[in-house]
């Protein structure tokens, strides 16, 4: 009998229980990872009623068109990533019936949706601090009067291309970053994080 796979988050090695516990108190930014989340890529024509409307019966909100921007409602979390290409995600194992339910409302268009779950995980930081130090590797204004709720932006990290939304003003960030530069990322935050307090994780 074969055993069966273990999931295993991409920050495995990195957010311990030891690691929680020696969190420090006065850290300028706190992150925590949301592994797993089902993720999909979704591609077709936003000047097509057939197909917005029916991704819309679906997702049960309008895909966003306007560049570099991100909606939601309730489990489904909608990133624009280019004029015809969409970063879809919902919960955890949510992916396969989610596609399954697209496929069946665009039979006949000429779209595409892959499950591309592995490849990427979602890392929320938050803290006095946040903006400080995303801003040591990003060249995007993270300021809330450039880049506010609503608004995502494909950029880098240092060296790691991340998706990226703030979830509130200057103080909480969402990143949605490749599997393969997980573990780069979170060395980079948390020497970053050091001068503010240092990098504490929490569930």
């Amino acid at each position: 009998m074969s055993e069966a796979i273990r999931q295993e988050s991409p920050l495995v090695e990195r957010i311990t229980p030891e690691r929680k516990a020696a969190s420090p108190a006065g850290a300028g930014i706190t992150l925590r990872e949301r592994p797993f989340l089902g993720c999909i890529n979704l591609r077709g024509n936003p000047e097509d009623a057939n197909f917005t409307d029916a991704v819309q019966g679906v997702l049960g909100v309008a895909l966003p068109t306007e560049p570099n921007t991100v909606v939601e409602s309730g489990d489904i979390t909608v990133f624009w990533l280019a004029p015809t290409e969409w970063f879809v995600r919902t919960v955890a194992d949510g992916e396969r019936d989610l596609i399954a339910r697209l496929e069946k409302a665009l039979a006949g268009q000429h779209i595409a949706t892959n499950d591309v779950t592995g490849n990427f995980t979602t890392v929320e930081l938050s803290g006095p601090h946040a903006r400080d130090v995303l801003e040591k590797g990003c060249t995007l204004d993270l300021h809330p009067r450039a880049f506010a709720p609503g608004q995502c932006a494909q950029t880098l990290l240092s060296h790691a291309g991340i998706l990226i939304r703030p979830v509130q003003d200057g103080q909480a960030f969402e990143l949605v970053v490749r599997r393969s530069f997980a573990d780069y990322t979170f060395i980079w935050l948390e020497d970053a994080a050091v001068e503010y307090g240092g990098l504490a994780v929490s569930d």
